[in-house]
Formats: C-alpha cells, sequence, structure tokens
C-alpha cells in the first residue's frame, strides 16, 4: 500500500528499506495495543515515543467502526453468542473478520466501563477512552441498545440504518431515562425511568373518553383543513393513529413492549401512513398540531407526561419516517 502512495519516491529508499520500516510499524502497533484498551495509559507510557495528536488519531482511528457493522449486533447482547455470529456478519457486510472482532470487542469493551458508572453517558464514554464527541454519542447508542435489548432486527425494520437508531438513542436518553430528571442518579443515561413509563398508562384518558377523543380530533383537524394534502384520509383514520400512539405508550411498562418501541412505531403508526402516502410535511405539522391540541383541552391534565412522551415519539418518527 505505501509503495501504491508512492512513499519510495517521496523518501529516495529502497523497497527493501520501506518493506523493514512498514513490518517494524506493524510490530509496533501489537505491542503498544494492549495501551489502547484503556486509552489512558496510552499518554501515560514512557516505551513509545508517540507525540499527542498522533495519539489520540490512534486512538481514534482505532475505537472508530463501520456503521454497517454496528447496524448488525445494534440490540443485541454483547456476549459469546454473538460473537459467534462475527463470521455471518464479516460475509453478509464485505467487512473483514478481524475488524469486526475488534470492533465488537470495542463495544463489548466501552459497554462494560460504562453500564454503572454515574453521569451522562456519551461523556463518560468520551472520558473514559478520549474520543470525539461524535465517536462518543455513537458509542452512547450501542451502549443504550444492548442494555435495552430494543428489538432491532425484525424485517420491517432492515430499513432503518445506524443512524437513525443512534438518533432516536439520543433522544431516549435526553428524555426518557432517570438521567433526563435528575443528573444524580446511578445509571442516570442507561435505564430508561420506570415512574415516567408508570405515568404513561394515564394518557389513555385521550382516546377512552368519547367526548375528549371527538374533541381532540376536531381540533386537530380545524388546524389542518387545507394544509395537508391527505386530510382526508388523515380524518378519516385519526382515531386509529391516535389510538396507535396511546397504546405503545401504555404498555411501556412491560419490558418485552419497551423492547418492541420502534417495530410498534413502524407497524402501528408509520406503515398505515405511507400505505396512505403521507409526505414527511404531513406529518410533520400532523404531529405538531395532534400534540399542542391535546394540551389545550381543559380535562386533560397530563401536559406534563404527554409532552415528554410525544416530544420523543414525534421525532423519532419523523426520523424513521422515509424508504
Amino acid at each position: 500500500m505505501r509503495l501504491e502512495n508512492g512513499a519510495l519516491g517521496e523518501c529516495e529508499v529502497s523497497g527493501e528499506v520501506l518493506h523493514s520500516d512498514t513490518m517494524d510499524q506493524y510490530r509496533t502497533f501489537q505491542m503498544c495495543e494492549r495501551l489502547l484498551h484503556c486509552p489512558s495509559k496510552l499518554a501515560n507510557q514512557l516505551l513509545f515515543q508517540i507525540p499527542a495528536h498522533h495519539q489520540a488519531m490512534l486512538i481514534e482511528r482505532y475505537y472508530e467502526f463501520d456503521h454497517m457493522f454496528a447496524r448488525e449486533v445494534l440490540g443485541k447482547k454483547l456476549s459469546k453468542g454473538t460473537k459467534k455470529d462475527l463470521d455471518d456478519i464479516s460475509s453478509k457486510t464485505g467487512i473483514a473478520l478481524k475488524s469486526c472482532r475488534r470492533q465488537f470487542d470495542n463495544f463489548k469493551r466501552v459497554f462494560k466501563v460504562v453500564e454503572e458508572l454515574k453521569g451522562p453517558l456519551a461523556e463518560n464514554v468520551q472520558h473514559h477512552f478520549l474520543l470525539s464527541d461524535l465517536l462518543a454519542k455513537d458509542y452512547a447508542a450501542v451502549v443504550f441498545f444492548a442494555n435495552s435489548r430494543f428489538e432491532t432486527g425484525k424485517k420491517k425494520l432492515q430499513y432503518l440504518s445506524f443512524q437513525d437508531f443512534a438518533f432516536c438513542a439520543c433522544q431516549l436518553i435526553s428524555y426518557w431515562t432517570v438521567g433526563a430528571v435528575d443528573n444524580m442518579m446511578d445509571d442516570m443515561d442507561v435505564d430508561l425511568e420506570k415512574e415516567f413509563l408508570h405515568d404513561l398508562k394515564d394518557l389513555k384518558v385521550l382516546v377512552n373518553d368519547k367526548d375528549m377523543l371527538d374533541q381532540h380530533k376536531s381540533l386537530v383537524c380545524s388546524q389542518l383543513r387545507g394544509r395537508i394534502r391527505v386530510f382526508t384520509e388523515m380524518e378519516a383514520n385519526f382515531k386509529n393513529l391516535s389510538r396507535a400512539l396511546i397504546n405503545i405508550a401504555s404498555k411501556l411498562t412491560n419490558t418485552k413492549d419497551v423492547r418492541d418501541l420502534f417495530i410498534d412505531l413502524v407497524e402501528k403508526f408509520i406503515e398505515p401512513c405511507r400505505s396512505d402516502k403521507w409526505t414527511a410535511g404531513d406529518l410533520t405539522l400532523f404531529l405538531t398540531h395532534y400534540t399542542s391540541t391535546a394540551s389545550t383541552l381543559e380535562t386533560y391534565r397530563y401536559q406534563v407526561i404527554w409532552e415528554r412522551y410525544m416530544g420523543v415519539v414525534k421525532s423519532c418518527i419523523l426520523k424513521m419516517y422515509h424508504d
């Protein structure tokens, strides 16, 4: 590779010298790789004289991962069972098996270090592994999905990329975890707040109370008439769409239903909208007014929980609404 890149001409050395230097580089890397498992040790060692900016580049490159690989393991337990599947993942993605193993071991290492720590998840990753902001946030998404074991492998979810799920993870971490309301709690950014999930059951009044459901529909229709192309379809399906969103919320007290959050959003809300040919713009307007008008209902007393729930659901649906 160095020959192809013209290193021989630049340095004016023989091929043998270049080959010997390259092999030295490989041996040096093999010796310092163990230090990369705990990046702070790399800065404090004296054996290898590596400039600080090269250390930062080495750490970042070592912990970088392919989004295609991450998509395959996202939501799975980071255990020996999953590691046995790396041959298949390598064949499917075209990523070298050795690279798959390095990436998987890095995921597992980061998970073990940060899963029990207090404090913001991405900041903990960044502090302990000296990664860039963006890479630390991506690792936070991997850790969060591995902890909550969200279902990501179903056929209907295959169109979603790692970036789609990473965005949704960021939303869930920011607004639904214990740390979203109390940054002094243990495991603050890893676990969803149980009290909040329990309180979501109260939102069922929005569809169980016929008068409230009719009033909510009337308010949304008055806001959207003439503003969306699928107004007729929206008006006809309003109650089904509303029940879908509320039923997803009310079931999140069960671990299995939490894991099925994304498949439920796709099957019960995104697919019906897609079949009626809603545009992303139609969906944005609907979800905006669906959320805001419910807060104006006189007898509806759950505005804080409602906005906390719908803020995340709206953002995730809009991110997931594509081919």
